[in-house]
């Protein structure tokens, strides 16, 4: 009776710690697919009342990074995850923010070029393939093992993307020809994979560099990579001279001047929301799991982009749909199997050290 006490405690405890670690999950992933869905869906309605600016479209994806100091300064970091390593020099902690930042504002700006070209069903589309990327990355940098199913992924999902490639969608957007079209898709491409190699390298900066296991530390490599981000977007825009036509802009949206600043100010909050979510997931799960859930709000934004844009969803684009939905579903059974896994060995080990102390 009296060794029942101890172990029915550690249960309840483990209980609780699961039930908190999946509520962090679950609220992660709604920031990441809501915001993600919505700011698609505003840059779209952007560019389709009048906007035309690809850097202002760029700037708007981190511009609100200041918002991320409220989380910041509410929630407490764990000070005994941050006495249990050293701190990184300031130059090794600016020079991983600073290609980060570098890297995450070229990416966006081809996100930009992307959804400019293209329709926000196609975009989304082209966009899964970011999955299959974050797989061959994450097998490289994070030791992320290849699976049959993680393979499979990576098989429908590269179909998928190809789908998109060969389907004609240039009628989709008027005055957007074949040519733009092609410039669309291989931007959104090259976009996509950019972003998985982000992910991955910031789950290696956490792993190798940071070594802290805190909130606080996601935040501030976003907020940091963020204000880098935002600083060469702000270089980009006037360098580009497209500062000069933003009052222009602004006067002949079609929904009128409040609905223009309202849009850039949501898109920037939307951005950020999704941010949070993003690297929230990196920090609680992985890079991977991370993207798997980005495709999740892909998978939605063109039910959505049908709804709200009445965009075209073609047989091609419902077929690619699908074996983007089965690309996900793969990856999904696949951390599904690794967290019974993972489970079943933590269980073995409890009983393990339980008999020892018998």
């Amino acid at each position: 009776m009296s060794d029942d006490g101890p172990l029915a405690n550690d249960l309840h405890l483990l209980k609780l710690e699961r039930c908190r670690w999946w509520l962090l999950v679950v609220v992660n992933i709604f920031f990441l697919v809501a915001g993600q869905a919505s700011a698609v869906l505003l840059g779209r309605f952007y560019y389709d009342q009048g906007g035309n600016s690809k850097w202002l479209s760029t700037l708007v994806q981190t511009a609100a990074f200041p918002i991320l100091f409220i989380p910041l300064f509410l929630i407490p970091s764990s000070q005994e995850a941050s006495a249990s390593s050293s701190t990184p020099s300031f130059k090794i902690l600016a020079s991983v923010y600073l290609f980060l930042g570098v890297l995450i504002a070229g990416d966006n700006w081809l996100y930009s070029t992307g959804l400019l070209y293209l329709s926000a069903s196609t975009y989304s589309l082209i966009c899964a393939s970011q999955l299959a990327f974050n797989a061959v990355f994450s097998f490289y940098l994070n030791s992320q093992r290849f699976t049959a199913l993680i393979l499979n992924s990576v098989v429908v999902l590269s179909l998928s993307a190809a789908l998109i490639a060969v389907n004609d969608d240039s009628d989709g957007l008027s005055g957007v020809s074949k040519g733009k079209y092609i410039l669309g898709f291989v931007c959104t491409l090259g976009a996509s994979a950019i972003y998985s190699l982000l992910l991955s390298l910031m789950q290696l900066s956490f792993q190798k560099v940071l070594k802290k296991e805190t909130f606080s530390v996601v935040l501030e490599m976003q907020i940091y990579t963020a204000l880098v981000a935002t600083c060469v977007s702000v270089l980009g825009l006037f360098a580009s001279g497209e500062w000069k036509t933003l009052h222009e802009e602004m006067q002949s949206f079609g929904q009128g001047r409040a609905s223009y600043v309202l849009t850039v100010v949501f898109t920037a909050v939307c951005w950020q929301i999704c941010s949070v979510g993003v690297v929230g997931l990196i920090f609680i799960v992985s890079s991977l799991f991370s993207n798997v859930i980005s495709t999740v709000g892909l998978a939605v934004t063109p039910i959505a982009s049908v709804i709200v844009f009445h965009d075209k969803m073609n047989g091609v684009k419902v077929i690619a749909m699908l074996l983007a939905l089965w690309g996900f579903a793969s990856y999904i059974y696949q951390n599904y199997l690794d967290d019974s896994k993972a489970r079943r060995m933590q269980g073995a080990g409890d009983e393990t050290r339980n008999d020892s102390v018998c």
